[in-house]
């Protein structure tokens, strides 16, 4: 498939998807409908059996595209954008029954960290960092994070990224378990792809079962979490503190929040 924003290759079953929307992969809605298209052709392809996901350049990727929200003035109904976005990205990754290794190659902040956590196998670069990315634009979870974020890593840590917003270092994930492997920056993709292959060589079916029952057991209220968050993003998102977010973010400076 041609797409603007979203590099994708296939060879020996392994589907690579690279984000790549300069600078930092941040999402507008053509990234966001690309990636959906291409998790929907991914699923119908039975030559498809394993996905890696990563991103271009030094990123993975920043999450949401700021200035595209400031576009559209205040009063973003958070709740139908991320319906329409992050909710469909995050249950469209579960549902596809193949496994899905994250290739961090850099940042994954916000929307970018949550689609990172519902990979199925994370390894990281060691220049990757995790960062919530949320509370510095008077922003609440979404995109699944308050359920994967507190499940990998635990409570306590999950509040420690949420409310100090200091990103994590691809060591300290590692240690944390929110990876599995650093490797150095120039060696990640080769040893994702080796990975990758080997997955893909494995029981197909088995894999999708596997993929099933985790899913059940771990993360059977999916669905309801990101109902939840999205109606909590909506409150968030008409408060004073949120304006002032964003337009400290576009302005480089660090924000005043009221509490308001």
């Amino acid at each position: 498939m041609d797409y603007q924003y979203l590099r994708t290759a296939r060879e020996d079953r392994v589907l690579t998807l690279t984000l790549d929307r300069p600078k930092a992969n941040a999402f507008d809605f053509t990234l966001i409908d690309e990636l959906l298209d291409s998790l929907r052709h991914a699923g119908r392809d039975d030559q498809v059996r394993c996905v890696i996901l990563t991103g271009a350049g030094r990123f993975f990727s920043s999450g949401q595209d700021v200035a595209r929200i400031m576009e559209e003035g205040p009063g973003v109904p958070y709740r139908k954008h991320l319906q329409r976005t992050y909710n469909a990205i995050v249950l469209a990754l579960r549902s596809l029954e193949v496994p899905v290794i994250g290739a961090i190659n850099g940042p994954a902040a916000g929307a970018g960290l949550g689609i990172a956590l519902v990979t199925d196998i994370r390894w990281a670069a060691a220049s990757a960092q995790f960062i919530f990315g949320f509370s510095a634009i008077g922003l609440a979870a979404d995109s699944g994070i308050s359920l994967t974020l507190p499940l990998q890593i635990g409570l306590a840590r999950a509040g420690e990224m949420a409310f100090t917003n200091q990103p994590l270092p691809a060591e300290e994930a590692l240690r944390w378990g929110l990876v599995t492997r650093v490797l150095p920056d120039e060696e990640l993709m080769p040893a994702v792809r080796e990975l990758a292959l080997e997955i893909a060589a494995g029981a197909t079916v088995a894999h999708a079962l596997t993929k099933r029952a985790f899913n059940r057991a771990y993360l059977g209220n999916l669905s309801e979490v990101l109902d939840y968050e999205a109606h909590l993003q909506q409150i968030a998102g008409e408060t004073l503190d949120h304006q002032e977010g964003l337009h400290a973010f576009l302005e480089k400076r660090k924000p005043v929040f009221q509490g308001k």
